[in-house]
């Protein structure tokens, strides 16, 4: 689907928030844990999330515990690691588990393929698994051949999850769409139309999802996509959402 030039009309407080992070709320970093969250984002994302009703939720491949030691937000809504793992406005957790017999087995698999080729980075997040190829872009064809090879081989009901310079194995059929369709049948979100914003192949997801509810979906930056309105970067993103509060 072709995307608009320009962003949609002025946002309002009355919609429901699903916002990626990395790449739409702050800028991408070399590694994961080289990220910076300013005081600015912060101060943002809290006085939405009061003004909306807390209908405001983030929804990242990060997991709810990297999230919540970046970011110190402990009662807004989190889904983290892609879906699998997702807190409610009521602060309950509910979670997708993928069998630990078969990423015990992976992560064994890649320990001498990390000795071998040090500008990789394995992150294991609980419930999955994400090689990082941001310092070796080179070997983007080689990760993602071999970690397609290694959920196949798993028979464990795992699939690659897509994202930029990353390839990551993960339960199949829970993504970040099947997040905002959990949170939108509960309070606060149910009945609001819902806007996602993201900037990854993993946000497709949730693009596909709120079209489907006649929501607003944005792409931040280039890339082909079916989100159906486009943002340039992270400050825009924050400008747009800031436009809600006045």
């Amino acid at each position: 689907m072709k995307i608009r030039a320009s962003p949609p009309s002025l946002p309002s407080v009355n919609w429901a928030y699903f916002l990626d992070v990395d790449g739409t709320l702050i800028e991408i970093a070399d590694t994961p844990d080289a990220v910076r969250v300013d005081t600015a984002l912060l101060d943002l994302i809290e006085r939405l999330h009061r003004a909306s009703g807390g209908a405001v939720a983030l929804i990242s491949g990060r997991s709810i515990s990297d999230l919540e030691q970046y970011l110190g937000m402990q009662r807004l809504p989190l889904a983290g690691q892609h879906g699998l793992e997702r807190r409610d406005a009521a602060g309950r957790l509910w979670i997708h588990a993928a069998a630990p017999e078969a990423k015990c087995a992976i992560k064994g698999t890649l320990a001498p393929v990390l000795a071998r080729h040090p500008g990789l980075l394995l992150e294991d997040k609980g419930l999955t698994l994400a090689l990082h190829y941001r310092l070796a872009p080179h070997l983007a064809s080689y990760v993602h051949r071999l970690m397609a090879r290694m959920a196949d081989e798993a028979r464990a009901g795992l699939e690659v999850q897509r994202g930029k310079r990353v390839a990551e194995i993960k339960p199949s059929g829970i993504d970040k769409g099947t997040a905002v369709a959990e949170y939108l049948a509960e309070p606060p979100f149910s009945g609001r139309r819902p806007v996602f914003i993201g900037d990854d192949l993993n946000d497709e997801h949730g693009f596909a999802e709120v079209n489907k509810m006649d929501g607003v979906s944005i792409k931040v930056g280039k890339g082909a996509s079916c989100a159906r309105f486009r943002l340039p970067d992270v400050a825009a993103v924050r400008r747009w959402l800031g436009g809600a509060l006045q």
